[in-house]
C-alpha cells in the first residue's frame, strides 16, 4: 500500500504551480487585448488549460492525495505545451515570455515531485 507524502514535502511544487497558474491567467487576459487576437487563440487556450491543471495539481498536493504525482506528471506535460506556444510570441510580448518561463519552472518542479513521490512509493 502506498502512502501520500505530507503536503509540506510538496511545497516547492505547490509554489511553482501557483506562480504558473497566475502567470497563465495573466497571459490569457493580456492575449485577449492583443491587436491580432486570432493569432493568439492557441496561446489563450493553452494558458487556460495550464492554469486549470496547475490549480488541480495544487489541490491534489495540498490534500496529500496518492494521485498527486500522476496529476503532476500531466501538469508538467501541459506546462511544456503552454511554454512552447508562449515562446512563439515571447520576442514581442512580455506576458508570453514571462508565462513561458513560469511554465518551464512549473514543469520542472512537477517532474521532480512526481519522480520523488514515485520513488518513495516503490
Amino acid at each position: 500500500m502506498t502512502t501520500a507524502l505530507a503536503p509540506q514535502q510538496y511545497q516547492d511544487c505547490i509554489e511553482a504551480c501557483q506562480a504558473c497558474a497566475v502567470s497563465c491567467d495573466a497571459c490569457a487576459e493580456a492575449c485577449l487585448g492583443e491587436q491580432d487576437i486570432m493569432m493568439m487563440v492557441d496561446c489563450i487556450r493553452l494558458d487556460r488549460d495550464c492554469a486549470k491543471i496547475c490549480y488541480t495539481a495544487i489541490s491534489f498536493m495540498a490534500s496529500g492525495s496518492v494521485h498527486a504525482a500522476d496529476v503532476c506528471q500531466l501538469c508538467a506535460h501541459i506546462c511544456e505545451a503552454c511554454a512552447q506556444e508562449c515562446e512563439k510570441h515571447a520576442d514581442h510580448m512580455d506576458h508570453c515570455r514571462a508565462c513561458a518561463e513560469a511554465c518551464r519552472r512549473c514543469a520542472e518542479a512537477c517532474r521532480k515531485m512526481a519522480a520523488g513521490a514515485h520513488s518513495m512509493a516503490a
